[in-house]
């Protein structure tokens, strides 16, 4: 169920859980400012999540809030998740959902990969 992504975090919202360990996943990455791992619903052969270690709920939030460091680390992750997914050369595909319109349903910031195959036009029409 999409989310509002002007609430305030909650610290239940299951990536959450998967940072502080209480639920497993096949993490592919982690360093002080990012953790990424397989979305275990996969849209694409290659789906990987990319989430801060910080509190943000959405983009929106981890712009006005996040440290300097924290952005330039988190967008650093994001493409040595990439990298070592090797997805450069054929390409990929960023998404980060924001807010009810865009069918977040999760409340916390996160970046989704996709790639491994031709990925079609960015929106469907209609």
């Amino acid at each position: 169920m999409p989310i509002d992504a002007t609430l305030p975090y909650d610290d239940e919202n299951v990536f959450a859980k998967i940072l502080r360990g209480d639920i497993p996943a096949k993490r592919v990455y982690e360093d002080d400012f990012a953790v990424a791992f397989h979305d275990i619903a996969p849209q694409a052969p290659t789906h990987l999540l990319v989430i801060p270690r910080g509190r943000y709920v959405s983009w929106d939030d981890f712009s006005a809030r996040a440290s300097d460091a924290e952005i330039a680390g988190f967008v650093r992750a994001v493409g040595a998740v990439a990298r070592a997914a090797g997805l450069v050369a054929p390409g990929y595909r960023l998404l980060a959902n924001t807010g009810i319109d865009s069918h977040q349903e999760v409340p916390h910031l996160h970046v989704h990969i996709f790639g491994g195959h031709p990925l079609g036009p960015m929106l469907a029409n209609g």
